[in-house]
C-alpha cells in the first residue's frame, strides 16, 4: 500500500480514497475487533443492517459477537465513489453460518463512510443481503476459498454481481 495510514486523510482523492478502502479490507480480515475498532472515532455512529450503535464498546461487541458467528469469514471492498470527506464502498463477503448449520453465505452490499478531520470514521452505514453458496450452502462456487487476506484483491468478481 503506498500512502500511510496517517496521510489518509479528507478531504480525499481517488488514490487516498482507494488506499483508505483497501485499509479498510485488510484491517476488517484480520477479524481482530481491537484493532478494527481503532479506526473509527470514539463515538462513531454506525448502522450495521437493522442495528444501531455509537461508540468503541459498542463496535467491539458487535464485531466480536460477528466473528463468533461468522465463521471462515473473508472479505473483499472496492472503492464505489467519494467527496470531500466521504466514501462509499461495494463490498462482498464470504463465511460459514455457526447458527446455520454452518453453511457458506455470501454477502453483498454497500456502505458510506465519512471521516473526521484526522481519518478516523465517525459514520458507518451498512447494508448488505445475504445468499447461500451453492447448493443448500454447500460452498460450491465460492469466489475466496483457499485465498488468504492479501489475495482477495486478485479475485475477479463475475459479471452480475457487482
Amino acid at each position: 500500500m503506498a500512502a500511510t495510514a496517517q496521510r489518509l486523510v479528507p478531504p480525499f482523492i481517488k488514490a487516498t480514497a482507494h488506499e483508505k478502502v483497501k485499509v479498510a479490507q485488510a484491517l476488517w480480515n484480520t477479524r481482530d475487533p481491537q484493532k478494527v475498532v481503532q479506526a473509527y472515532t470514539p463515538n462513531s455512529v454506525w448502522r450495521n443492517r437493522s442495528h444501531f450503535f455509537v461508540g468503541h464498546t459498542s463496535i467491539r461487541q458487535f464485531l466480536q459477537q460477528k466473528w463468533t458467528l461468522e465463521k471462515s469469514y473473508m472479505l473483499r471492498k472496492e472503492l464505489f465513489t467519494f467527496q470531500d470527506d466521504k466514501i462509499a464502498v461495494q463490498f462482498w463477503f464470504e463465511y460459514q453460518d455457526s447458527i446455520d448449520a454452518m453453511k457458506w453465505k455470501r454477502c453483498y452490499g454497500i456502505e458510506h463512510w465519512t471521516f473526521e478531520a484526522e481519518g478516523k470514521m465517525e459514520n458507518r452505514m451498512m447494508s448488505g443481503n445475504d445468499v447461500l453458496i451453492g447448493e443448500d450452502g454447500n460452498g460450491e462456487g465460492r469466489w475466496f476459498q483457499g485465498l488468504n487476506a492479501d489475495e482477495m484483491d486478485g479475485v475477479v468478481i463475475p459479471a452480475g454481481h457487482s
